[in-house]
């Protein structure tokens, strides 16, 4: 009886601890119902190691192991909604996320309603955490363990591509793997801090003018490491 009562109580301290923090993502500005409504199906406590559950809503990033951390949710709900499909687009949208880390955000992009999810991550002990995590959770997303930074050629192009560490600019094998009209979002700057960037292209073209930026706040990512991000 008292372990039922033990669940029920955390059960329903994670609820409201839930919905205070969609409360304060609000209040900081996301206004997208497709995001809000994904980062209140998708339970975030599933992503994270045991001894961390607890802090699962707080609004800060968290340690996953391998140096790596898993984002704010306030991270995710901004970049989310920067990608975020039309509903007319939802059916055959196609994201590349760079850097699978916990999975979570690749759980928020199923949750919105992507069916076409690849993710790359690079770091093996991740990758195995990450894809046992996807087959518990019914989270559908092809995987690689490969070098982010050079994508997944095979697949593209992609309408999103969503890159989750910070790079020292944007890396160009990325870029040419968007779709026209397809948009990208990566943190650049310095290994300390970065500038969330949205790219666009416009256009077929490889020439810089085949792209739009839009530059938007400063964020914490840990490095991008690859052949086009930092060296090791």
């Amino acid at each position: 009886m008292l372990d039922h009562v033990s669940t029920f109580t955390r059960s329903t301290v994670r609820e409201a601890q839930k919905q205070a923090l969609l409360k304060e993502l609000r209040t900081k500005g996301i206004k997208n119902n497709l995001v809000l409504q994904a980062l209140a199906a998708v339970p975030r406590e599933d992503f994270l190691p045991k001894a961390l559950q607890a802090r699962a809503y707080e609004n800060v990033s968290l340690p996953i192991g391998a140096g790596q951390t898993i984002s704010q949710p306030y991270t995710v709900a901004f970049m989310s909604e920067l990608l975020a499909p039309a509903p007319e687009q939802i059916p055959a949208y196609k994201v590349l996320e760079i850097g699978t880390g916990s999975g979570y955000q690749a759980a928020i992009f199923a949750a919105m309603g992507v069916r076409h999810i690849f993710t790359v991550e690079r770091v093996p002990e991740l990758f195995a955490v990450a894809q046992k995590r996807f087959a518990m959770l019914e989270v559908q997303a092809a995987m690689r363990l490969s070098d982010g930074t050079l994508g997944w050629s095979e697949n593209a192009p992609f309408d999103a591509i969503i890159v989750t560490a910070g790079s020292p600019d944007v890396p160009e094998a990325l870029a040419q793997q968007l779709a026209v009209g397809g948009r990208m979002v990566v943190p650049v700057g310095s290994q300390a801090y970065q500038r969330l960037y949205r790219i666009t292209r416009l256009h077929a073209g490889i020439g810089a003018d085949a792209f739009q930026a839009e530059e938007f706040q400063t964020f914490r990512f840990v490095p991008l490491l690859g052949a086009q991000g930092w060296s090791e």
